[in-house]
Protein backbone atom coordinates (compact mmCIF):
# COMPACT_ATOMS: atom_id res chain seq x y z
CA UNK A 1 0.00 0.00 0.00
CA UNK A 2 1.22 3.44 -0.70
CA UNK A 3 0.60 6.47 1.26
CA UNK A 4 0.92 10.00 -0.14
CA UNK A 5 1.40 12.80 1.73
CA UNK A 6 1.44 16.44 0.03
CA UNK A 7 2.17 19.76 2.34
CA UNK A 8 2.00 22.66 2.98
CA UNK A 9 4.83 24.97 4.85
CA UNK A 10 3.82 27.86 7.41
CA UNK A 11 6.17 29.41 9.59
CA UNK A 12 4.12 28.25 12.49
CA UNK A 13 3.53 24.40 11.19
CA UNK A 14 3.26 22.30 8.05
CA UNK A 15 -0.38 20.66 6.88
CA UNK A 16 -0.87 18.24 4.56
CA UNK A 17 -3.51 15.76 2.97
CA UNK A 18 -2.93 11.96 3.44
CA UNK A 19 -4.71 9.93 0.24
CA UNK A 20 -4.82 6.02 -0.44
CA UNK A 21 -5.15 5.36 -3.52
CA UNK A 22 -6.11 8.60 -5.09
CA UNK A 23 -8.32 9.11 -1.84
CA UNK A 24 -7.99 11.61 1.22
CA UNK A 25 -7.83 9.40 4.13
CA UNK A 26 -7.38 12.34 6.50
CA UNK A 27 -5.55 16.16 6.88
CA UNK A 28 -2.11 15.94 9.01
CA UNK A 29 -0.32 18.61 10.67
CA UNK A 30 3.56 18.97 11.47
CA UNK A 31 6.27 20.97 13.04
CA UNK A 32 7.60 23.86 10.33
CA UNK A 33 10.06 22.25 8.53
CA UNK A 34 13.54 23.72 10.49
CA UNK A 35 15.81 21.47 8.35
CA UNK A 36 15.19 18.65 9.88
CA UNK A 37 16.31 19.50 13.27
CA UNK A 38 15.36 17.06 15.61
CA UNK A 39 12.01 17.75 17.60
CA UNK A 40 11.72 20.86 16.01
CA UNK A 41 11.26 19.70 12.68
CA UNK A 42 9.14 18.05 10.70
CA UNK A 43 10.95 14.92 8.47
CA UNK A 44 12.59 15.64 4.89
CA UNK A 45 10.24 15.05 2.43
CA UNK A 46 11.47 11.61 0.73
CA UNK A 47 9.99 7.59 0.88
CA UNK A 48 9.41 6.13 3.55
CA UNK A 49 8.10 2.69 5.37
CA UNK A 50 5.31 2.48 8.60
CA UNK A 51 5.20 -0.42 11.17
CA UNK A 52 2.96 -1.26 13.93
CA UNK A 53 4.36 -0.01 17.55
CA UNK A 54 3.63 0.05 20.94
CA UNK A 55 3.59 2.73 23.94
CA UNK A 56 2.86 2.58 26.98
CA UNK A 57 1.51 6.88 26.62
CA UNK A 58 0.50 6.22 22.77
CA UNK A 59 -0.93 2.57 23.14
CA UNK A 60 -0.80 1.18 19.27
CA UNK A 61 0.13 3.53 16.85
CA UNK A 62 2.45 3.66 14.06
CA UNK A 63 6.14 4.34 13.40
CA UNK A 64 7.91 5.48 10.76
CA UNK A 65 10.79 4.29 9.97
CA UNK A 66 14.45 5.54 7.48
CA UNK A 67 14.12 8.96 8.48
CA UNK A 68 17.92 10.22 7.91
CA UNK A 69 19.42 11.29 11.38
CA UNK A 70 15.87 11.00 12.93
CA UNK A 71 14.48 7.72 15.53
CA UNK A 72 10.94 7.19 16.36
CA UNK A 73 9.00 9.33 14.14
CA UNK A 74 5.81 8.34 14.78
CA UNK A 75 1.97 8.93 13.53
CA UNK A 76 0.26 9.40 16.83
CA UNK A 77 -2.79 12.14 18.02
CA UNK A 78 -2.44 15.40 18.37
CA UNK A 79 -4.36 19.12 17.62
CA UNK A 80 -1.37 21.17 17.80
CA UNK A 81 1.92 20.61 16.24
CA UNK A 82 3.72 23.52 18.14
CA UNK A 83 2.72 22.03 21.67
CA UNK A 84 2.28 18.04 21.06
CA UNK A 85 5.07 16.83 18.46
CA UNK A 86 8.25 16.66 18.57
CA UNK A 87 8.76 15.65 14.83
CA UNK A 88 6.00 13.35 14.13
CA UNK A 89 2.82 13.28 12.20
CA UNK A 90 -0.47 14.10 13.84
CA UNK A 91 -3.63 12.77 11.55
CA UNK A 92 -6.61 15.35 11.94
CA UNK A 93 -10.42 15.39 10.51
CA UNK A 94 -10.02 18.84 10.07
CA UNK A 95 -7.57 21.60 9.73
CA UNK A 96 -8.02 25.11 11.65
CA UNK A 97 -4.77 26.68 11.30
CA UNK A 98 -0.90 26.47 10.17
CA UNK A 99 0.02 23.33 12.29
CA UNK A 100 -3.28 23.67 14.38
CA UNK A 101 -6.15 20.20 13.23
CA UNK A 102 -9.83 19.23 15.09
CA UNK A 103 -10.63 15.46 15.92
CA UNK A 104 -7.29 13.92 15.92
CA UNK A 105 -8.12 10.99 17.60
CA UNK A 106 -11.00 10.44 15.03
CA UNK A 107 -8.41 10.53 11.99
CA UNK A 108 -5.87 8.46 13.73
CA UNK A 109 -8.39 5.95 14.23
CA UNK A 110 -9.90 5.36 10.79
CA UNK A 111 -5.71 5.75 9.02
CA UNK A 112 -5.03 3.17 11.91
CA UNK A 113 -7.58 0.68 10.76
CA UNK A 114 -6.30 1.00 7.05
CA UNK A 115 -2.57 0.62 7.69
CA UNK A 116 -3.18 -2.44 10.29
CA UNK A 117 -5.14 -4.07 7.59
CA UNK A 118 -2.84 -3.96 5.27
CA UNK A 119 0.32 -4.72 8.07
CA UNK A 120 -1.75 -7.85 8.86
CA UNK A 121 -1.67 -8.87 5.66
CA UNK A 122 1.71 -8.62 5.41
CA UNK A 123 1.90 -5.96 2.73
CA UNK A 124 4.59 -3.12 2.73
CA UNK A 125 3.46 0.54 4.05
CA UNK A 126 5.23 3.25 2.17
CA UNK A 127 4.63 6.96 2.67
CA UNK A 128 5.78 9.52 0.13
CA UNK A 129 5.87 12.95 1.63
CA UNK A 130 5.56 16.00 -0.84
CA UNK A 131 4.84 19.37 -1.11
Amino acid sequence: MVLELTRTYFPEGTNGILKCEGKVVCKTIELPWKNNVRRVSCIPEGKYFIKKRYSTKFGWHMEIIGVENRTLILLHPANNALKELNGCIAPVTKLSGPGLGLLSRKAFNRLKDIIYKSLDQNESVELIVKS
